[in-house]
């Protein structure tokens, strides 16, 4: 294990600078307003003009703020921030960022954790600063090992585990794979919705929360779809350009962000910019994040596993109706009502009250 710190090389940099530079941006199409057509040109022109000014030292010196470590775990090296709490008794936390995302998902969250939690957050491998699979078939629980292995040589016997996107695939998972010293399991939904075989038994409320689901489950845009069957194929796009790479990101951040007209309105855009860059200067992470959308490719869609080895907490569950099914493989501990569904990047919406959710669940436990 060694300390490591972000320092993206000068001609890196440059290299990015030259290439927004000459980007060759397309004739807009005529007939579409807004994002019908997908990110409107001037929206996109307008954010890489930022990326183009923005102070990446700056952002690198706000990053390594946070001590940053790599070690080897199943012979793959493994990237992750250890931010210890004032207090020697606070409670050990590992948070599992997801897709299309990296540990910048937690940096404006972090200050709002550690006065309760030693806070642990690993790059997934192929994600950020971690090495990609050497193999095929890596999954949730093949990670869950790998991250039981770190929180062992960390020293920490006894931790929660706390995940949204592919991290709430993890964090149950991680609870099966170290049911000794896994306390509680986090995450920010997705266990607990019904599937079409439920349908036939379903009260007209619930039918119609049903078909309301359908909606945001089944985006425009399915980059499920298109990810697990041909990931090489788009590789090439958003490994060449960073405007293209750039697009991308922001499609999916704003069919994510919900709650809001644009991902910027309730995301800092230097942060979006950093996620953005950190995919852009690992040199292919735009790829191999797409591991686990391949491993999956061809399969039903499947909603994160259930586990009875610790307590659950789930910060936008839902409905009655979707708890009473998460409760058929979960021990609900936490469910908060007052939390509507805020998207799929709540830690970077609302850090404060995502983390003063994690802190509700560990005081129950």
């Amino acid at each position: 294990m060694r300390e490591f710190r972000i320092e993206i090389p000068q001609a890196d940099l440059d290299d990015l600078h030259a290439r927004l530079d000459a980007t060759r941006w397309p004739a807009d199409i005529a007939g579409g307003e807004g994002w019908d057509h997908g990110v409107p040109l001037a929206y996109l022109k307008d954010f890489a003009a930022h990326w183009r000014a923005m102070d990446w030292r700056a952002m690198e010196d706000r990053l390594n703020a946070f001590p940053q470590f790599v070690t080897i775990i199943d012979d793959h090296e493994v990237h992750f921030l250890h931010v210890r709490s004032a207090d020697p008794d606070a409670v050990p936390l590992i948070l599992t960022h997801g897709w299309p995302n990296s540990f910048v998902e937690f940096a404006d969250e972090i200050e709002h954790l550690t006065p309760r939690f030693h806070v642990v957050i690993p790059s997934l491998p192929g994600f950020g600063f971690s090495e990609a699979p050497k193999e095929a078939g890596f999954d949730a629980e093949r990670v869950a090992r790998m991250w039981a292995e770190l929180m062992e040589r960390l020293g920490y016997d006894r931790y929660i585990a706390q995940g949204g996107d592919f991290g709430a695939y993890v964090a149950p998972a991680l609870a099966s794979a170290a049911p000794d010293h896994v306390i509680g399991v986090h995450i920010d939904g997705g266990i607990g919705l019904p599937t079409a075989d439920d349908v036939d038994g379903m009260e007209p409320a619930e039918l119609a929360e049903w078909e309301q689901m359908q909606v945001w489950t089944t985006m425009p845009l399915n980059h499920h779809a298109i990810l697990g069957k041909a990931p090489r194929t788009f590789a090439y796009g958003h490994n060449d350009s960073p405007a293209g790479l750039l697009a991308w990101l922001l499609h999916k951040f704003k069919e994510f962000t919900i709650s809001a007209e644009t991902p910027d309105k309730v995301i800092d855009r230097d942060l979006l910019l950093a996620n953005a860059a950190l995919y852009w200067f690992t040199g292919g992470t735009a790829t191999t994040s797409w591991t686990f959308d391949y491993v999956r490719a061809g399969e039903a869609m499947a909603w994160p596993a259930g586990q009875r080895h610790a307590p659950t907490g789930v910060y936008g569950g839902g409905s009655d109706f979707v708890r009473r099914r998460a409760e058929r493989d979960n021990d609900i501990a936490h469910w908060p009502q007052d939390n509507a569904f805020s998207g799929h990047f709540v830690a970077m919406e609302q850090p404060a009250a995502h983390a003063a959710d994690i802190a509700a669940f560990a005081a129950k436990l």
